[in-house]
């Protein structure tokens, strides 16, 4: 017998904002609800405002001191007892993602693995917060410099990796002796909690990491006030270029700078001596992984005209008999995120398909419905579903707007070009500048890639989705500052550099302005 929406609603656990420990009030009400079967409610959320934002800020900034006088090697412990109790609750944690935002389980695993990937990376940086002995000029005088905590760090998160991503900053703000105030996407408020769970039962204090449940419009109010206050230090924010625009803009009224990880328009170049079937495989994965929904998800595939009829061929075959439906099952993609992406993708992306394009890898477009059905659809009716045939559109062109605009969604554009300067005109002509790849094997088209590419990663042979823990994480652009997330580079961002001179002459040395005297006293002509 099906389960109702009442009964799942009466089921599901009421969550809220968790600020010092303590549920905050909250007004309007929010269902989480599975976007594989949306009469599952997942969880009812109570959303905050403003105020909610202010207050977190608040309780972040009182605590922030006492969390930085740990010593950096004992909040690198506790960093390791998180990765610890999210390994133990891999599979359940795993199981919730792909409940609350319909990621396919393997895909969810591996996210969760991530976390547990960072949290390993980051324990050991407890002891490895290195400054420098620097060597001054005048004499008897010692020269150092040390990385300091930022502050308190608002973290702004998507919900496409609702676990991932958010370690990214959580881990390193964190181990850095910062204090967080982490706002995820209301969608994915089951999985944040969750997540903040265990990393308070590992020994994060309360007040420490804070989490805000609400909508954009409060956050970015609360947020306005909390930096007008001071009790912000640094902005941390992945999600769109437009939205990413008025945070910078917001931090810049207030001389700092946020790390901004946005959007993308992830070209895959293919040359003519590529393997087909790799590039083909590295497509599929980067274009419709997470149907589409990924920052670094495939934009528009530059296929060489001597190979383009083959691979587009090859390509559209492999999305045709891909099977989509049931994250539970093994799928390609699932569904949706939320509501707002399907809406999205119907009415603006699927728009800007033109006349001179043709279209491929499904029988139609937009959402799967028993009017427009899925051939080998897994998961019984997709209409309780938010489910998106998978839309290959060849004939893309430099000047037209789906080679230059982000669709997230299942969709990915195929253009050919003749010559190199053609070539590279549609993987940079967008102006985003997040990830890329090639498939070629030759070394030196590899290399010349990796020169002229405005993306911030670039793969060879290997497809434009993927991070690992340790490797340097963003883009430039409209798809980022020029932040980076992700291995030691990401210490940037959560301190601030210190530097200290200790005279020891016992009279005052003017640098600069001494320096002849001293080399005098030592009989030294420069």
């Amino acid at each position: 017998m099906t389960t109702t929406h009442t009964e799942t609603a009466r089921a599901a656990p009421e969550i809220a904002s968790m600020i010092g420990g303590q549920p905050a009030d909250g007004g309007a009400v929010r269902e989480s609800t599975n976007p594989a079967d949306v009469e599952e409610v997942v969880a009812t959320v109570r959303l905050g405002d403003a105020g909610t934002m202010l207050r977190a800020c608040r309780t972040a900034s009182e605590a922030q001191q006492r969390w930085a006088a740990v010593p950096a090697p004992v909040r690198g412990n506790v960093i390791s007892g998180a990765a610890t109790l999210v390994r133990r609750n891999k599979t359940a944690l795993a199981a919730l993602l792909t409940r609350e935002v319909g990621k396919p389980t393997g895909e969810a695993l591996g996210e969760v693995q991530e976390v547990i990937d960072t949290c390993e990376f980051f324990l050991s940086e407890g002891r490895r917060l290195y400054g420098m002995t620097v060597p001054s000029e005048m004499p008897r005088k010692q020269l150092f410099t040390f990385r300091t905590p930022v502050g308190v760090a608002a973290i702004i998160t998507a919900g496409n990796f609702p676990v991932a991503v958010p370690s990214w900053y959580i881990v390193p703000a964190l181990l850095c002796g910062n204090a967080v105030v982490w706002k995820p996407a209301e969608y994915a408020s089951a999985c944040a909690r969750a997540l903040a769970e265990l990393f308070w039962h590992a020994g994060v204090p309360a007040d420490v990491l804070n989490l805000v449940l609400a909508d954009g419009a409060s956050t970015f109010e609360g947020l306005e006030q909390a930096l007008g206050e001071g009790v912000v230090h640094k902005v941390g924010f992945t999600g769109s270029t437009d939205v990413g625009r008025r945070i910078g803009e917001l931090c810049g009224r207030h001389l700092q700078s946020p790390c901004l990880e946005l959007g993308g328009k992830n070209p895959l170049v293919v040359m003519p001596d590529a393997d087909i079937d790799l590039a083909v495989e590295g497509a599929v994965f980067s274009g419709f992984g997470t149907a589409g929904q990924r920052c670094t998800s495939l934009g528009t595939v530059i296929a060489d005209e001597r190979v383009h009829d083959e691979f587009l061929a090859r390509f559209a075959r492999a999305v045709e008999v891909a099977a989509i439906g049931d994250p539970t099952a093994d799928v390609l993609y699932g569904p949706m995120l939320d509501e707002r992406f399907l809406v999205r993708f119907e009415r603006d992306w699927l728009g800007l398909i033109r006349d001179h394009h043709s279209i491929h890898g499904s029988t139609a477009t937009g959402r799967i419905t028993a009017a427009a059905p899925r051939e080998g659809f897994l998961g019984g009716d997709p209409e309780r579903g938010l489910y998106c045939h998978p839309t290959i559109v060849s004939g893309v062109r430099v000047e037209d707007e789906i080679a230059n605009t982000e669709t997230f969604g299942p969709m990915v554009g195929v253009a050919r070009f003749a010559d190199w300067e053609e070539a590279m005109a549609l993987a940079n002509g967008h102006g985003y500048g997040l990830s890329s790849a090639i498939y070629t094997n030759d070394p030196r088209a590899a290399f010349r890639f990796r020169e002229e590419i405005s993306a911030g990663m670039v793969s060879v042979n290997n497809s434009t989705s993927g991070a690992e823990a340790h490797l340097p994480f963003g883009g430039n652009g409209k798809s980022g500052n020029g932040a980076r997330q992700s291995g030691v580079w990401v210490l940037e961002q959560f301190t601030r550099w210190q530097s200290m001179n200790w005279d020891l002459a016992g009279k005052l040395q003017k640098a600069q302005m001494d320096v002849a005297e001293i080399a005098a006293d030592l009989d030294y002509r420069m």
